[in-house]
């Protein structure tokens, strides 16, 4: 499968209409631009993204992408980081007005062949137990993580009652927050975007001895990235990932798609970077994401 405008000009299917946790094969469509404006020309551009879904995430398939970038003689090189994301690296020596960054890519979701399995290992991994700067706990955290663990049950049972009880206590609200305000911060001002909401059961869970981890991604019907929260549970001989949204209290379905996963939001940001020059920049963001066919 390749990716041509043909291809890419195609009509979205209306997801709300379809039932797609049942089909057994739902293709996706993923474009995403970044626009960086300068007032005047800038030098040694150093720039990160991870927009690029990995090859594989339980059912879900990357079967064809593209990134390229435009207005500037750049450098390109991908690589895997620590936890098997897709990091692109962009280098540029000098940018006159500004640059493009963009990335298509043709997913499909393969019902038959989830969940996400981990090594057993998982269940152990210190990146997913310990506390981050953005989850480190404070004592209304710890009370509350002491309060859940009291009325028992499987890892599976704790969580799904952490998603629930962080979905009532963070209300979902715009320009309160920032991508600096830790758990803790989130939890005391009871207000807060989807990264919030994920931050705040992360902690929670690794306050319980659950392992867990921040998903970056995109949420079909929302108008940018959406962050959710996968926790890793012991599956026989290994361990699955279950991926639960605490912003809209749910397990995250097939109106999800996966990009990466790290220990929280500060390792799978979709644009960063560096470079010398004016400090007057903007940002323009554009994105198209959708169901293509369903089966």
């Amino acid at each position: 499968m390749t990716i041509n405008a043909e291809v890419l000009a195609q009509p979205l299917l209306d997801h709300r209409a379809l039932d797609l946790n049942a089909a057994e094969r739902v293709t996706y469509v993923l474009e995403q631009e970044f626009h960086y404006g300068y007032d005047e020309p800038i030098g040694a551009l150093r720039h990160r993204l991870v927009v690029v879904p990995r090859e594989r995430h339980g059912d879900q398939h990357r079967r064809a992408h593209r990134v390229a970038a435009s207005g500037a003689q750049v450098r390109r090189r991908s690589r895997r980081d620590a936890h098997g994301n897709v990091v692109v690296q962009m280098r540029a020596d000098r940018v006159e007005e500004g640059v493009r960054f963009s990335v298509a890519a043709l997913l499909e979701r393969v019902r038959a062949d989830g969940p996400t399995v981990l090594a057993a290992t998982a269940l152990r991994d210190p990146r997913l137990l310990r506390p981050t700067r953005l989850t480190a706990p404070d004592d209304r955290l710890r009370d509350l993580a002491a309060d859940l663990l009291r009325a028992g049950g499987t890892p599976l049972e704790l969580a799904e009652r952490i998603c629930h009880v962080v979905h009532e206590a963070v209300r979902y609200e715009h320009d309160v927050t920032s991508v600096e305000t830790t758990a803790a911060e989130a939890l005391a001002g009871g207000r807060g975007v989807c990264q919030d909401s994920a931050h705040v059961m992360i902690a929670l869970c690794r306050l319980a001895g659950v392992p867990a981890r921040y998903v970056s991604g995109h949420l079909l019907g929302e108008g940018g990235t959406h962050g959710w929260v996968e926790v890793v549970v012991a599956s026989g001989d290994a361990a699955v990932a279950v991926p639960f949204d605490p912003c809209n209290d749910r397990r995250a379905g097939a109106q999800y798609i996966t990009v990466a996963t790290g220990r929280d939001y500060a390792d799978v940001p979709p644009t960063s970077g560096s470079y010398l020059g004016t400090p007057n920049s903007t940002l323009t963001t554009s994105r198209r994401v959708g169901v293509l066919e369903a089966a």
